[in-house]
């Protein structure tokens, strides 16, 4: 177990699985980490990201892999170009293949996707931001968010929330939920015009951030993300959260920060059966 995620290792490739999903046996699910692909320095080695610079043809590859893992073929796959934003939207067959293997085909303007159809498997791409994942095990909905500092605060995952139970009849309190591997507290410092976006959406209570150097704090993404989607209605025991800092963990993540910003991606990927 890796906090509390359970690290994974099949075909080469090493990653990561929600136990909460997994017991269910409706959704095959990973979230990735670096190793396990093709591509060279400095996207070594599984860059799942088509916008990074990377060889198409070595992202491509290394989506075949996972794909391959979870069952599926890319045929399957469907991504949104994410823009920091809360657009939310729900995707079916139709959508299938989109933003698969070219950035251009991706759905636009969306950072989190929805799903209540088998054997479409919904990805997102990360090197710091937070990745929040969501299984209705009842209504059989499954849903991936994309949250920066932006999408946090503009309040995508309780977005998603809403989603589910108002297009797809989910109940809040029936949806698991997992915060993936993002920046940390210990690496993430922020700005007043990201404190005061943070207190904007967090009004009561104490703020997950100490302060740092004059006018920075550091701040705990992942945990405002707890903290929200406890406020949509998601209850504490169904939440999952990974605790592992992508930028302490370079070892096994991409970080944004930590490599000054040319580096590959991870992909959250869920697909129900």
């Amino acid at each position: 177990m890796h906090g509390g995620f359970k690290l994974n290792r099949c075909d080469g490739l090493t990653y990561l699985t929600v136990p909460s999903f997994a017991a269910t046996g409706l959704v095959a699910h990973a979230f990735t980490t670096r190793l396990g692909g093709i591509s060279k320095p400095p996207y070594h080695s599984l860059n799942l990201g088509l916008h990074v610079g990377d060889d198409p043809r070595s992202v491509v590859a290394n989506r075949q892999r996972i794909c391959k893992v979870l069952g599926a073929g890319t045929g399957c796959l469907v991504a949104g170009q994410q823009v920091h934003g809360d657009r939310v939207i729900t995707v079916n067959a139709v959508h299938a293949g989109k933003g698969s293997t070219s950035e251009e085909s991706a759905l636009p303007d969306v950072d989190a996707l929805v799903t209540g159809e088998p054997s479409v498997l919904l990805s997102s791409y990360y090197a710091d931001c937070v990745p929040l994942l969501f299984l209705d095990p009842v209504r059989r909905v499954v849903a991936l968010a994309h949250a920066g500092w932006k999408g946090t605060v503009l309040g995508i995952g309780a977005a998603t929330v809403h989603h589910m139970v108002e297009k797809h009849g989910s109940r809040a309190e029936d949806i698991l939920a997992a915060v993936g591997p993002a920046i940390g507290p210990c690496c993430y410092e922020v700005d007043t015009s990201v404190m005061e976006a943070v207190w904007k959406c967090l009004p009561v209570g104490p703020v997950p951030a100490r302060p740092g150097r004059e006018g920075h704090w550091w701040l705990d993404l992942p945990a405002i993300n707890r903290r929200l989607l406890l406020m949509a209605g998601v209850r504490p025991e169904n939440i999952t959260m990974a605790k592992l800092c992508t930028a302490c963990r370079d070892d096994l993540f991409f970080s944004y920060r930590q490599q000054n910003g040319r580096t590959g991606r991870m992909g959250s990927l869920i697909m129900l059966k």
